[in-house]
């Protein structure tokens, strides 16, 4: 029963994926009808250049709002861990973790109200773009970051700590040698998580993007409103694809660094 529980999961999951995989090689020009296997709308993907240029300007926005997630997540994390009491820490806690729990959209209105008054006090930024959603993304980003960190430090044995304090390292050569490596699988799946959030993002980037900053969710979800293309279909199996690769290779990382730990197997 627990089985047949579990195949329904992930069938219920699964199903519509596969499907718009499915059609992805279909011949027809109706999105969702069968019309022979063909790869013809992934050579029409290919020479679509807004989408492709949609889809770089993406990769790159994720990218760095996830890079810059970490950073100010893992610190927040750091200092929400190890500084114990201080003045503020409640307060500064439930800053840290507010876009967890707000909706994206008032998210996207107090980021573009900020981005506004700083445009007229300082003159910065000068207009909103790709700039303007890596920093929104990353707002998003580093309070995920700072959850997943503080969860592995909070179960972090600080005896190998104390113990390479003891044997004269500096507090830096300790975070270097002893806590970053070990926190590390923590910090690469807080920059997934980020990345993802980042790449997946319609709501957020709609608010604080311009002209020169449409994401590719923002282009696919604008032409969904005049109908399902064959091209987004095709579209999705990359995605996919790439991210079933990006997957596997995190996990077999994981796994070589499990096995490489002192007292593995």
């Amino acid at each position: 029963m627990r089985r047949w529980g579990l195949v329904l999961g992930l069938g219920f999951l699964w199903a519509p994926i596969l499907l718009l995989v499915g059609y992805a090689f279909s011949a027809d020009r109706i999105p969702f009808q069968w019309g022979g296997f063909s790869l013809r709308w992934f050579a029409a993907l290919a020479e679509n250049e807004r989408m492709l240029e949609a889809a770089w300007l993406s990769l790159r926005i994720a990218a760095g709002s996830a890079t810059l997630a970490v950073l100010l997540g893992g610190l927040a994390g750091w200092a929400l861990s190890r500084l114990g009491p201080f003045r503020g820490r409640a307060l500064f806690g439930t800053l840290a973790g507010a876009p967890l729990v707000l909706p994206e959209v008032v998210t996207g209105l107090s980021l573009l109200l900020l981005f506004v008054a700083l445009q007229g006090a300082l003159g910065w930024p000068a207009n909103r773009g790709a700039l303007t959603v890596l920093l929104a993304h990353a707002t998003v980003g580093m309070a995920y970051v700072a959850v997943v960190v503080q969860a592995r430090l909070a179960g972090f044995d600080r005896s190998l700590e104390e113990a390479a304090a003891d044997l004269g390292a500096s507090p830096f050569t300790v975070f270097r040698t002893v806590t970053l490596p070990l926190i590390a699988p923590a910090l690469a799946a807080g920059w997934l998580l980020a990345f993802t959030l980042s790449l997946d993002d319609v709501v957020v980037a709609s608010f604080v993007s311009g002209p020169a900053g449409t994401t590719l969710p923002m282009l696919v979800f604008s032409a969904l409103r005049m109908g399902v293309t064959p091209e987004v279909n095709a579209l999705a199996a990359v995605i996919l694809a790439v991210v079933g690769l990006l997957v596997g290779l995190a996990g077999l990382i994981l796994q070589r660094s499990r096995r490489n730990l002192p007292g593995a197997g």
